[in-house]
């Protein structure tokens, strides 16, 4: 993937930043969310994006109705993390999103061939958390 002299690792280095930040981002919304549930006022979309499940009816089948607010001032994040799907790992995972970051500095530090398959392994990752995150119920 490295390209001609003047653009040498061009390709890899915007893969990588491209990645750090889209988890640095997918991490400011996980943690204001964990945020939210821990004070007790988790709403439909906090619950969906950090468990995965994207059905309200199973969301209310899995935590139960919520109260007339509209929220569930019962549920943990012990709960979130005993109902949590494959789709919340990619959407709300902290490990995750470091290990895409850390993917993304290995590719940025270490000239190796295959280096852009890691990168490119991240990319996917970030891209397919962000793809699903966009099916959450509002």
């Amino acid at each position: 993937m490295g390209g001609y002299p003047p653009y040498a690792g061009f390709t890899e280095f915007a893969i990588a930043l491209g990645v750090i930040l889209s988890a640095i981002v997918s991490l400011l919304g996980t943690s204001s969310r964990k945020r939210v549930i821990a004070q007790g006022e988790a709403r439909l979309q906090d619950l969906s994006e950090m468990t995965g499940i994207l059905d309200p009816k199973q969301l209310f089948a899995v935590f139960g109705p919520p109260d007339m607010g509209r929220v569930w001032r019962s549920v943990t994040l012990l709960d979130i993390r005993r109902a949590r799907t494959p789709a919340g790992w990619l959407m709300s995972s902290d490990l995750v999103d470091y290990a895409c970051i850390l993917a993304a500095f290995i590719g940025m530090a270490i000239n190796y061939w295959l280096v852009p398959l890691l990168l490119l392994g991240a990319l996917g990752v970030q891209a397919a958390g962000w793809i699903v995150s966009a099916r959450v119920p509002k």
